[in-house]
């Protein structure tokens, strides 16, 4: 039975709360779109939760809002305990740009700018000295594997680079959680892979939470926990095999040290077998 500290734990790690969101938009004169239709969902601090579902489901709507990208039409959107859905512009665009990282499909780096350029860009737009954010942006650089290419214009970058660049600059200035919208959409298998591996990485490394939208079944297999929306609505949660798997093989490694005296040793609620 869950305690009142219990309780109170658990709003201290919520990170990301939408309550009962409402959107719709207009298409032409008399038709509407209910993007969302009473969605509600939670996100813990240091989390890696990918929303899945099929096209026109809202999982796309939902972290456009979760983003303060765009209002909902109802219900509530708390950012750290804070309702941020019913803040100023000028409040929401501090909050994006101090508080959220994103990460694209499409990279949208600036052509023109160097890796470099693109990553220090963030940094300054949030308020960092030129200089400062210069320093800032290659050691995110370096934290993606790309000391050697903070020269390099987006044209000159593969697909898999582009994308670093664009973790890179997300994670610059230590956001409380990085967006990600089709993040490896635009990648072929390998290079997927590998970007899937990296943001994992940097999730346990560094504790930043990553909420990812996404059709990738492998990307829904590297994170905690997935999502389901369909028709506006969230519909389902799980916890993907391959974490179950792992979370069962130290149970079973844990009920074969010859230290262990077998106590009983549970999993979501659920006896081991081992015991």
């Amino acid at each position: 039975m869950k305690t009142h500290d219990d309780n109170e734990e658990n709003d201290v790690n919520m990170l990301i709360e939408a309550i009962n969101l409402k959107k719709e938009y207009r298409l032409g004169k008399d038709n509407y779109v209910h993007a969302l239709r009473g969605a509600s969902l939670e996100i813990k601090a240091g989390e890696m939760v990918a929303i899945m579902g099929p096209s026109g489901s809202g999982k796309s709507t939902m972290m456009h809002v979760l983003g303060c990208l765009d209002r909902p039409d109802g219900g509530e959107v708390r950012l750290a305990g804070r309702r941020v859905d019913d803040l100023r512009n000028g409040e929401l665009t501090k909050i994006r740009s101090e508080e959220i990282g994103f990460i694209f499909q499409g990279f949208n780096l600036v052509p023109t700018m160097t890796a470099l350029e693109n990553v220090a860009l963030a940094a300054e737009y949030a308020g960092t000295p030129r200089k400062q954010a210069a320093r800032l942006a290659r050691r995110m650089l370096e934290k993606v594997g790309l000391a050697d290419r903070v020269g390099h214009l987006p044209s000159e970058l593969s697909g898999g680079q582009q994308q670093r660049v664009a973790i890179a600059r997300a994670l610059v200035n230590s956001p409380a959680v990085i967006l990600g919208d089709e993040p490896t959409g635009d990648l072929d298998t390998k290079t997927s892979n590998e970007v899937i591996a990296m943001m994992r990485e940097i999730n346990r490394s560094t504790g930043t939470t990553f909420v990812l939208v996404t059709h990738n079944p492998e990307v829904g297999e590297a994170c905690d926990r997935v999502i389901h929306m369909r028709d506006g609505l969230v519909v389902e949660e799980a916890v993907p095999e391959s974490l179950v798997e792992e979370e069962w093989a130290a149970i079973a490694a844990a009920s074969e040290s010859p230290a262990n005296e077998r106590t009983g040793v549970c999993l979501d609620g659920v006896a081991s077998p081992f015991l």
